[in-house]
């Protein structure tokens, strides 16, 4: 881990970048709202996330394989999201999923989250900023 960023940085970044993809998702769900049989496909991290931020740092244990638990020095950063056909939908007389109400306000709430982690980001980066300067 660099000695400028911390447990709380990397978190941000990592679910930044989770959230850019997550978008990329919702937005070709909406794109194919009306392609038939198209299947809407969902995107989860949260739950990932949170177990690497608690197994981060553990001594020197590592994964051999993809679908174990990310551990030890760097956990945060290889968090991937479980991405599948979303089951909480209807299928349309087409045998499209896409709910399109939902997959906006799904994309509404992930640019929120984005936004959040940006600006957290930004303020640790302005507190460093501060103590580098000497409070100048």
């Amino acid at each position: 881990m660099s000695q400028i960023t911390d447990k709380s940085m990397n978190a941000l970044s990592a679910s930044m970048n989770l959230r850019k993809l997550r978008h990329t998702i919702l937005s070709s769900n909406v794109a194919n709202a009306e392609t038939p049989n198209y299947h809407a496909k969902k995107m989860d991290f949260e739950e990932s996330l949170a177990r690497a931020l608690d197994l981060e740092g553990l001594g020197q244990m590592h994964v051999s394989h993809k679908d174990h638990f990310p551990m030890g020095q760097g956990a945060i950063s290889r968090v991937r999201g479980d991405i599948y056909e979303n089951p909480d939908v209807n299928m349309s007389n087409d045998g499209n999923t896409v709910d399109l109400e939902r997959e906006m306000a799904e994309m509404s709430e992930n640019q929120l989250m984005y936004e959040a982690a940006r600006r957290l980001i930004n303020k640790k980066l302005g507190a460093l900023k501060y103590a580098i300067s000497e409070g100048r």
